[in-house]
């Protein structure tokens, strides 16, 4: 079944049925985000030939090789041979088929040559595509992708349509797991967080204790196996890990990262630090009322699933191994600090539901939404709310998130927003909370409420 997505599939099906123009699309996004799925999706709707190649870490004409291959048993062919991609496209354009050419991992291809000459080659493929032949590149090394997007490369301006594929966010990664209560929802999605092929080897059946010890406790869990070997592989040569290790569930200012890295040398963290955004394993975030602030820019992980290894698994391989998954689940993550992780992660979520009431049009008069920085001169105090609205008129909605299993009573409420006025500096327009557990009374109308059945309502 497929889910989610259905703006990019709308997008990417209409862009592959256009017979008005030349169609090169390009698709990228982190490995095993839906990529593939989503492209096999939209071929089902192309009225002609779907030749889908997957290119390996081989030489230049290795790969030519089996893409001509390909070709070849995706027109039920024998296997030819043809002196260039331009011969064989000149072959498919005498052809009288529609045909779809899907080229997965391009970068497998493309760093089979120097710099850019890969990417010369395809330049000249696409200016030159049959009118009969739709092309689609794909690929999962973002660095590497992301460079066919810059100006000074020749793919620059060649691609009809560009897809940056992302994780799921909370509410589609849900329907994963329809029939959880609320509070499991938001902890299933804090702890594994969007990607679709993590989502589809959950045991919604099972409890998440139950799930975390099967699939990412031990040495050879499915999930585990697949941070270790995946989603780290890219990158694990060229970062060092306590970066991450340090970033956890929390975010850092990058003078609190170098000091708990040690040493003075900061040219190699500042190179650390970039590929790690580059490659979107982490992202820096400035309060939306700080914007132009450096020294309030703070670094945190972006992959829920990866914030949860290096907070509970990194660096503990050992002692797993020794006591077990049971015993490390109970001594380790069980109750507290599972209980503060997913708090954590609902402020994440909280945001994303936001974003979805914006772009739906829920919220007209929104600015921006995050973070908001305060430094409080008559009590010498500073802070941050993590979960704040910008609406026009430099007016702030704050909202205080709460992982409850019972409902929050107005005396709690009244409590969080007696905190909040008493700090001089916050003009504060309007006070809102999300619980799990949902309010006491729905006659608070002092507060704007949001419980937790309605961050899945079915109009987002």
């Amino acid at each position: 079944m497929f889910i989610g997505r259905s703006s990019e599939l709308q997008e990417l099906s209409a862009e592959i049925t256009d017979w008005s123009k030349r169609t090169a699309v390009l698709v990228y996004g982190k490995r095993r985000v839906g990529k593939s799925t989503l492209i096999k999706e939209a071929a089902g709707s192309f009225d002609g030939i779907v030749i889908n190649h997957l290119c390996v870490q081989s030489t230049f004409e290795g790969n030519l090789d089996l893409i001509y291959r390909s070709v070849s048993a995706g027109l039920s062919l024998p296997d030819m041979k043809f002196d260039s991609l331009f011969a064989m496209m000149d072959f498919l354009r005498t052809l009288d088929k529609k045909i779809l050419l899907i080229i997965d991992e391009y970068p497998y291809l493309k760093q089979t040559k120097k710099k850019n000459e890969v990417d010369s080659y395809m330049q000249t493929v696409i200016d030159r595509l049959p009118d009969n032949v739709k092309l689609i590149l794909c690929g999962s090394y973002i660095t590497i992708m992301k460079e066919l997007l810059t100006e000074d490369n020749p793919l620059f301006g060649r691609f009809s349509l560009i897809q940056h594929i992302h994780e799921f966010d909370y509410y589609d990664a849900a329907q994963f797991y329809p029939e959880l209560p609320v509070r499991d929802k938001v902890a299933f999605y804090a702890v594994f967080g969007g990607s679709p092929y993590v989502l589809e080897n959950l045991d919604s059946q099972a409890t998440i204790q139950e799930n975390i010890q099967r699939l990412l406790l031990p040495e050879t869990g499915l999930i585990r196996s697949h941070i270790e070997n995946v989603m780290l592989r890219e990158i694990q040569k060229t970062f060092d890990a306590r970066i991450l290790e340090i970033l956890g569930n929390g975010k850092k200012k990058y003078s609190e990262i170098r000091s708990q890295i040690g040493g003075d040398e900061t040219g190699l963290l500042d190179k650390q630090l970039k590929i790690l955004l580059d490659m979107e394993t982490i992202q820096k975030t400035n309060p939306i009322n700080r914007k132009s602030d450096k020294r309030k820019q703070f670094y945190e992980i972006t992959d829920n699933l990866m914030r949860f290894y290096f907070t509970f698994i990194f660096g503990s391989a050992g002692i797993i191994a020794r006591i077990g998954g049971e015993q490390y689940y109970k001594r380790n993550i069980e109750g507290e600090f599972l209980r503060q992780f997913v708090s954590r992660r609902l402020e994440g979520i909280a945001l994303q539901y936001f974003h979805r009431q914006a772009v739906s049009g829920q919220i007209p008069d929104i600015e921006d939404f995050g973070s908001y920085w305060y430094d409080d001169p008559d009590t010498k105090t500073n802070g941050e709310f993590d979960c704040v609205i910008k609406r026009s008129g430099e007016e702030y909605d704050f909202y205080e998130c709460k992982y409850f299993d019972r409902p929050m009573t107005l005396e709690e409420c009244d409590k969080e927003k007696e905190q909040l006025v008493t700090i001089q500096e916050i003009k504060v327009s309007r006070v809102g909370f999300i619980c799990t557990g949902g309010f006491e009374s729905e006659d608070m109308k002092n507060y704007i409420l949001i419980d937790g059945n309605q961050l899945y309502w079915s109009k987002l």
